[in-house]
């Protein structure tokens, strides 16, 4: 959600500040602004929108200093408006805030009586105020700032910074992600190692709780008692990706045509293809044993988790739970030692699945993470961290990041499958060769792009859509809804092929287009029964298919999109990819912001 930057250093920072926050536009944003300490006086430039506005403001009012913080803000509290964006300045404090403080209205009431003003609708200015009324008591700045952290409730990662101090930023975490960068003679905050990938990459991640002291030669981090803690210093992958579009219009674009090569490097990190086995994994429990498996995430990861169900109840007859991480985290779900769990998340940093996971922790379930991010919070609290091999994913709708997920999930299947005795060894040969198959496959897809753009032209001009499937294609045709509803703003539903009677059939007319997905499988001749009753009805309908379904449909259709015939194990990661181009496309059509769409953030860190 918001992004975080601070720096200590030994030049002008409004520059690297700027830099700093682009490399977190990722995350989502609605306003940005930046603060410096220049002569001992604060002064900051705010602006809503996006970065560039920020900039032209720079451009006619420049800010000097050696120190600042610098915010993106995904509205929470309070429209989205230059008056809240961030930082917020109170007698001679600045700060810049991610997350949500829960008590703000309490405190918000108490410094009110104290004849505090305010003159934004965020909880953050409740924070400044504290810490403000610290320091006009005459409590020094750190204790002040500390003073203020231990009143506040709910999830937040801090920078704050003070008039007349320029070799000092308090940072703080409970919740989002928080980092300190060290560098010679100046160091760095920021909420990923990606934001701070220009300066450094020795990184230090701050854990829940902590709060942290920022000079330009040195740093202390202490927890909320007060009491001096140590955190591992480490060199961070950040620094190795280049996050640019290269020739792409947008990082979307970009990411959906990485897909081969990122599918493959995950494929390949657990399966050996040379001996159709699965690669040794350090597991913290033995899939043989096992009495159920646990799946718990959100949004796009949530679908894979979906799909992977039916991998694993099919495969490796294991039956699998799986949640929407809100609700789990709320269900009180009864917990056996004889079962495990894995959480899905791009960025590691999910609030919801993390609390998630901590609660099955707490139970004793043997825990395991499937995240992009191995420094990430749920990474650094599993037993197991199961990388998918993205790398970067900048735009906020997920692509390339659901498909490395389905990877991991579908070569554990096989793995799980294996050591349960429920496949031969000839049966696992057979399906780790299919799933080497998959990146060629996808390759082969992306050449479709110029059909699935004039598809996406037509379907720019409805304002609903219906996605059906059967089996792993039905919560893919939940994640082709999504996709499309995300970027082009268009409503769609995705649902189960055979629910089409009880209920969404009432919608079918001309007006509706109906995108089917459904490849030549064992209940295909189910589908098509329900495109039928689609067609007869009026709907127009797009099939996405293989040959063998193309030539076997019987239905007139709108339009079919005909991709090769695969095995059945490698198609709900190949099939995504037509579903992220069809709603790329009528994105790009409809003229919205396809990298950042309205209200959306790509790491929710706050529930």
């Amino acid at each position: 959600m918001c992004g975080i930057v601070g720096i200590v250093g030994h030049s002008p920072v409004a520059p690297l500040l700027v830099e700093a926050l682009k490399r977190l536009e990722y995350r989502g944003y609605d306003s940005a602004g930046i603060a410096t300490v220049e002569h001992g006086e604060l002064a900051r430039r705010r602006a809503e929108g996006k970065l560039v506005n920020l900039q032209r403001k720079l451009d006619g009012e420049p800010l000097g200093g050696l120190i600042g913080i610098g915010h993106t803000r995904w509205a929470t509290h309070g429209v989205p408006n230059e008056t809240n964006a961030h930082p917020h300045f109170s007698d001679g404090v600045a700060i810049v805030h991610n997350g949500i403080i829960e008590n703000f209205a309490e405190l918000r009431e108490e410094l009110k009586k104290d004849g505090y003003s305010f003159t934004s609708q965020t909880d953050t200015e409740v924070v400044a105020h504290l810490v403000g009324r610290e320091l006009a008591a005459g409590v020094p700045p750190v204790e002040a700032a500390h003073r203020a952290l231990k009143r506040l409730e709910g999830a937040f990662a801090l920078a704050i910074m003070f008039r007349g101090d320029e070799d000092l930023i308090v940072g703080a975490r409970n919740g989002p992600p928080l980092a300190v960068g060290h560098g010679k003679g100046e160091m760095f905050l920021g909420s990923d190692a990606i934001a701070l990938a220009p300066f450094t990459n020795s990184i230090t991640y701050l854990e829940d709780g902590d709060w942290v002291v920022v000079r330009r030669n040195e740093f202390a981090i202490f927890d909320m008692e007060g009491n001096p803690v140590k955190r591992k210093r480490q060199q961070s992958l950040g620094t190795s990706f280049m996050v640019d579009k290269g020739n792409h219009r947008h990082f979307m674009e970009k990411e959906i045509h990485e897909q081969p090569e990122v599918i493959a490097h995950t494929l390949a990190h657990y399966l050996d293809f040379a001996n159709g086995t699965s690669r040794p994994l350090d597991l913290p429990f033995d899939f043989a044993k096992l009495d159920r498996l646990t799946i718990s995430a959100c949004g796009t990861a949530y679908l894979a988790g979906l799909v992977s169900k039916y991998w694993f109840e099919r495969l490796a007859k294991l039956p699998v739970d799986v949640d929407i991480a809100s609700e789990f985290r709320y269900r009180e779900v009864p917990l056996s030692t004889k079962s495990a769990a894995f959480f899905v998340s791009q960025s590691g940093e999910t609030a919801d699945t993390l609390a998630s996971l901590r609660y099955c922790k707490a139970a004793g379930v043997p825990i395991g993470s499937i995240v992009n991010v191995r420094e990430s919070t749920i990474a650094r609290e599993s037993d197991v961290t199961l990388p998918t091999l993205a790398g970067p994913e900048i735009g906020v709708a997920s692509t390339k990041a659901f498909t490395c997920q389905l990877s991991v999930l579908a070569s554990l299947a096989v793995r799980a499958a294996a050591a349960r005795g429920a496949i031969s060894s000839e049966e696992e040969r057979a399906m780790v060769r299919s799933l080497s198959e998959a990146p060629r496959y996808a390759a082969q897809v992306l050449k479709l792009d110029g059909q699935i753009e004039k598809v996406a032209r037509e379907l720019a001009h409805y304002k609903h859509v219906l996605y059906l499937g059967r089996d792993t294609n039905y919560p893919l045709a939940m994640e082709g809804a999504l996709k499309l509803k995300e970027i082009s703003y268009i409503h769609a539903e995705g649902y189960a092929a055979g629910e089409l009677k009880h209920g969404p059939i009432a919608l079918i007319d001309e007006q509706m287009p109906v995108i089917v997905i459904a490849p030549h499988d064992r209940i295909f001749e189910k589908t098509v029964s329900n495109m039928q009753e689609v067609a007869a009805r009026g709907g127009k309908i797009i099939l996405i298919t293989d040959t063998k379904g193309a030539a076997r449909a019987t239905v007139d259709t709108m339009e079919t999109i005909v991709l090769p015939d695969m095995p059945e194990i490698i198609a709900p990661i190949v099939y995504a990819l037509p579903i992220q181009l069809l709603a790329y496309y009528t994105a790009v059509f409809m003229g919205t912001d396809v990298d950042q769409p309205r209200n959306l953030a790509k790491s929710v860190t706050v529930e």
